[in-house]
């Protein structure tokens, strides 16, 4: 039994995670998934101030107000950006990371800092165009997600504020926890997460796991992901794959 928090991608929210909730929930685990600041049903307050600080602070005030413990903090794509701030600030409450296809900042970085220059040149070129310089729109979903599910994403993936993408985390330490990284092989043209997937197999500390699955598992492959939560969660902290 595990109590799961996520932290997830951007341009989405909780909703994106409906799929997990009755596995997870009949597994006996305890699942929360916080939709960040101005995103899903909260985009009503997007504003240029929405920045990482205040997405970790999303996250870190639901552990602290629903006094959560021995955390399983899951950060998808973007999220491995508020789950490692989160981590900088409340170690204490965690008992593991895992990076689903995410992001693996070092304190002090930022996501344009870790993202292909090309493709942050073009986010910002996007938000730019279509955003008023604060905003960047959704990027397409995984070829795979089915229609059902693009008609059923479309409405809420809603634009991203720019900031997040901006800020670096602090450079206060990141508190030596058991992390896993859950690599998703199934990679478009842009595959911009394989070197966080080669850190996590040099590195001690890591437990890499390969996902025969696009960018978003828990749309598109949902058992599978399940599945590998259950396999890190029986393995020891960095166990290799």
């Amino acid at each position: 039994m595990a109590t799961i928090v996520v932290a997830h991608g951007a341009w989405s929210g909780g909703w994106a995670w409906r799929k997990m909730r009755p596995i997870w929930t009949a597994a006996g685990h305890d699942l929360w998934t916080p939709t960040l600041t101005g995103l899903g049903e909260r985009g009503h307050l997007a504003s240029p101030a929405v920045d990482l600080e205040t997405h970790v602070r999303d996250v870190v005030g639901l552990l602290d107000c629903e006094d959560l413990q021995d955390v399983v903090l899951i950060g998808h794509s973007y999220g491995g950006m508020v789950a490692t701030g989160v981590a900088q600030r409340r170690p204490e409450r965690l008992c593991r990371l895992v990076y689903l296809d995410a992001f693996v900042p070092e304190p002090g970085q930022s996501l344009f800092e870790l993202a292909p220059p090309e493709v942050a040149a073009r986010l910002r070129a996007a938000a730019v165009a279509e955003g008023e310089g604060w905003r960047i729109p959704p990027l397409p979903q995984p070829p795979d997600t089915s229609a059902e599910d693009v008609v059923y994403a479309r409405p809420r993936r809603l634009p991203q504020p720019i900031r997040t993408f901006e800020q670096p985390l602090p450079t206060s330490a990141i508190p030596p926890l058991p992390r896993a990284y859950l690599y998703c092989t199934r990679v478009g043209p842009e595959d911009g997460f394989r070197r966080f997937a080669r850190r996590a197999a040099t590195e001690p500390g890591w437990t890499l796991r390969e996902l025969d699955a696009s960018h978003s598992p828990h749309v598109t492959s949902p058992e599978l992901l399940a599945a590998a939560l259950e396999d890190l969660l029986r393995v020891a902290p960095g166990t290799r794959s």
